[in-house]
This record gives structure tokens, sequence and C-alpha cells, in this order.
């Protein structure tokens, strides 16, 4: 992967002490400075930013990406893992360096440079839809892997009744209820991102530790002969199965979308130049998540890989310790889940803030704003958490509208913007070739979900 040198427009303090824009940061450039707006301290660590950055990434789309090696083969997936990967870094590296030249300081201050106050409103609308949609998803998963789940014909049992039998308080809304007063509220708090480093290195630790609990099952069932050879090409039989191929368009989207946050962990660094190496280091760690996951939990399960793998944890493994180790997937990943939340919730509260007050001073200083925007955002997520049944649904309606126009549309229309001139043809080609992409594999994702969705229901009427 490269990303090109970006030479900075505007000298950075490189000093031990160094002074940002805090709370602003993702929306809107430091427009408030006279106000006191800022807050010294000594500059995010490379190895922090990476986590920061990394627990951006990996979130509840690894969970969907054993399901799209079901519908795309083996060979195919991990390429098209690879391919996204590519892609993200070259989006990434077409916004740092158009911010270089527009000594833009967020995403959002980039888009109103490019389009104007318009463009900055509907990039804050995108990240808002994202954001609250992939953080349902987080709940949603939580609930499911502590209370269980009946969005199915089939109760999948939760690891709570598994331990303790079914009862009041380890129900679906309680458990979620208790965790999101103990766990999301007092991690939603922090007001800098980069306060969220320890439990963003723990979360990382978390995801690595699934990993590696499946890549064993795996093995051992591999060594014992209870797994047979995947497929590497996809089941094109007829041309609805081959419009299907574009659904996982979305859900490979989603799990590269980062976007929002790079900015902000650019403004924290102690050294801003280090941008390039901690893009690189978190996309290469997380492409090795995302392959390593998707070869070993479609190796596992073959073509009864479910939308949600976890909900494939709660079965007799055959090997020793079966339960156990289910129980140790499960828990870790929804641990995971826990600590990533604060990480994407920061982002989304400054974009409405931005949205709804852009002229109002920092959020920092105003701690009713603050408390009120957090409480009212935790309180959909939640809502939404107990109404919405499928993962599947959540990231098939975000990756195809808002995680598209964040990752690939927005920053290649910049580009094509070109307001500095600094484009060349080469970019201009990537760009338009990002845009083409986008808009057509996600318009037949929505058509073939639609159709399915159709005929779904046609054959329940009959």
């Amino acid at each position: 992967m490269t990303i090109e040198s970006i030479a900075p427009v505007k000298e950075k303090s490189r000093k031990n002490k160094r002074v940002v824009v805090d709370e602003k940061a993702p929306l809107l450039p430091s427009k408030h400075e006279e106000e006191g707006g800022f807050e010294e301290f000594n500059g995010a660590s490379f190895t922090g930013a990476v986590f920061n950055l990394s627990t951006t990434i990996v979130g509840a789309g690894i969970m969907a990406l054993p399901a799209t090696m079901k519908v795309l083969g083996l060979g195919v997936g991990i390429a098209m893992i690879i391919f996204m990967a590519f892609l993200t870094e070259a989006s990434i590296e077409m916004l740092l360096r158009f911010s270089r030249a527009g000594k833009s300081s967020s995403y959002g201050s980039l888009m109103g440079d490019a389009f104007g106050k318009y463009g900055k409103m509907l990039l804050q609308i995108s990240v808002m839809v994202n954001n609250i949609g992939v953080l349902i998803v987080y709940m949603i998963i939580i609930g499911d892997v502590l209370s269980g789940t009946s969005s199915t014909e089939v109760h999948h049992a939760g690891v709570l009744e598994g331990w303790f039998g079914v009862h009041w308080w380890n129900g679906r809304t309680f458990v979620l209820l208790v965790t999101t007063l103990a766990v999301f509220s007092p991690l939603a708090c922090f007001k800098r991102i980069d306060s969220l480093s320890f439990t963003s290195g723990l979360s990382v630790g978390l995801a690595v530790a699934f990993l590696v609990i499946t890549v064993g099952i795996a093995v051992i069932k591999l060594i014992s002969g209870g797994i047979s050879m995947p497929r590497l090409l996809p089941d094109v039989t007829d041309l609805t199965s081959f419009w299907k191929l574009f659904t996982v368009v979305p859900i490979l989207v989603t799990a590269y979308i980062c976007h929002y946050n790079v900015h902000t962990i650019d403004n924290e660094l102690e050294d801003s130049t280090q941008i390039k190496s901690v893009v690189q280091t978190s996309l290469a760690l997380c492409s090795s998540v995302y392959i390593m996951i998707s070869f070993f939990g479609f190796l596992l399960f073959g073509d009864g890989t479910l939308d949600d793998v976890l909900a494939n944890f709660d079965t007799n493994l055959g090997i020793p310790y079966s339960s156990l180790l289910n129980d140790a997937v499960r828990v870790s990943y929804a641990g995971h889940l826990m600590l990533v939340f604060p990480i994407v919730f920061y982002p989304l509260r400054l974009n409405l803030d931005g949205l709804l007050f852009p002229s109002a001073r920092p959020l920092v200083l105003d701690n009713l704003r603050f408390a009120l925007i957090t409480i009212g955002l935790i309180t959909t997520i939640f809502l939404g958490a107990n109404f919405i049944p499928s993962i599947w649904d959540a990231f098939q309606f975000t990756g195809a509208t808002a995680a598209v126009c964040i990752g690939f549309i927005f920053p290649a229309a910049i580009t094509l913007r070109d307001r500095h001139s600094i484009a060349t043809k080469k970019d201009k080609i990537l760009a338009s070739f990002m845009i083409a992409l986008a808009v057509f594999s996600n318009l037949v994702a929505i058509y073939s979900d639609a159709y399915a969705l159709f005929k779904k229901n046609s054959s329940r009427r009959e």
C-alpha cells in the first residue's frame, strides 16, 4: 500500500507540548480560537493513533465478512478484501493531500472548502446516518451474545442464558440498559479521542483473542478431518445469483470506513507527518485480521455460515471444551464492541453538534449541551437496537448509502472538484473510477435486496 508523502502546507508544532483544536476537529475549522476552545497536552503517540484508527475500522463489520465469503467464494472474497484496502488507502490519501492544500483541519471543513456549507452539511448527515447505524449494530450483537436472539424461527441462546438460565435480569432489554449505563455512557463522556487510546488497545487485543480462538478451532477440526474444502469461486447459476454478488459491496465498504476520524487523529498526533504510517499500519493490521477471520470462519462453517458469524458459535463444534470455547469467542468479541463504541460515538456527537449548532462555542465549554447531545444519541441508539432485528439489514442500509459516500464518493468528488489545482490526471481517473464503481455496485445491491425482499414476501403470502 502506498500513500504519497504529504507535505504540510502550514507549519505544525513538533514540541513536546502542543496546542490543538479538540472538540470541533471532525467538523469545523478552528474558528473558535478566540473563545478559548483549546486544550494543551503532550500529543498523541504513534501507537495510540494506530490503536484508535484500527479500532475505528475493526468494528462489527468483521462479523459479516465470513458471510460474504459464502456469496463470493473464498478466493474472490479475499481478493475483494485486499482490493478494498487499497481503495480505502487511496481515498484517505486524497483527503489528507487536499486538506493540506486547503489548510483544512477536518473532513467537514474540507467538504465546505470544496462544495460550500451544503457540502459540509451533507457530510455531517452522512456521518450521522452511518455511525448511528453502526452503533445500533454493535448493540444488536451485544444483545444477541449476552441474551440470545429469536430474530429467526430458531432461538439462539445467549451466554447469560446458558450460564444462569432464563431470568428477567438477563433479558435483552435489561442487559442492554445495564450495558448502556455502566459501559457506554462513562466512555462516551471523554472529550478527547486520545483519552480512549488505552481502551482502543484493549479492544484490538480482544479482537485478536477472538481471531486466535477461531483459528485454533478451525485448525483442530481441519486436523481431525471435520472440515471439507470450501468454495473458492462464487456459485452463479442464474441471473438472480449473479446480482446477489453485489449485495456484499456495502458490507465490504462498511468494514473499512474510518475517514471521519482520520483528521481528528492527525490533529492530535505529536508529529503529524506520522499520519501516513499510521494509516498504512492500521490498514495492514485490519486487513490481516479481516482475511484471517474470513478464511477461517468460512472454513469452519462453510455454506452454513450465518450473516452474523457469532450466531454459529452457540452449537456443539464437535471438539473438546466446545461450550467453553463458544463462550470465550462470543464474550471476547462482545467486550471488543463495548470498547469500540466510544470511538465511533465521538465523531457522531461532534457532527450532530456541528449540524445543529454551527456557530456555537466549542462543545467542551458547554457541559449542558454536551450532556444533552450525548444522552439523546445514546437513547436513540438504544431504542434502535431493540427494534431492528438483523445486523445484515442495518449494514445493507448504511453501507449502500452513507458509508459509500463517506469512504469513496466524497473523497473522489473533492479530487474532481480540485479547487487548488493539485490533482493529477491519474488522480482524476482514479476518482472517476471510485464514483462509478460505488454508484453502480450499490444501486445493484439495493435492487437485489429489494427484489429478494419482494420474493420473500410473495412466497409468504402464497
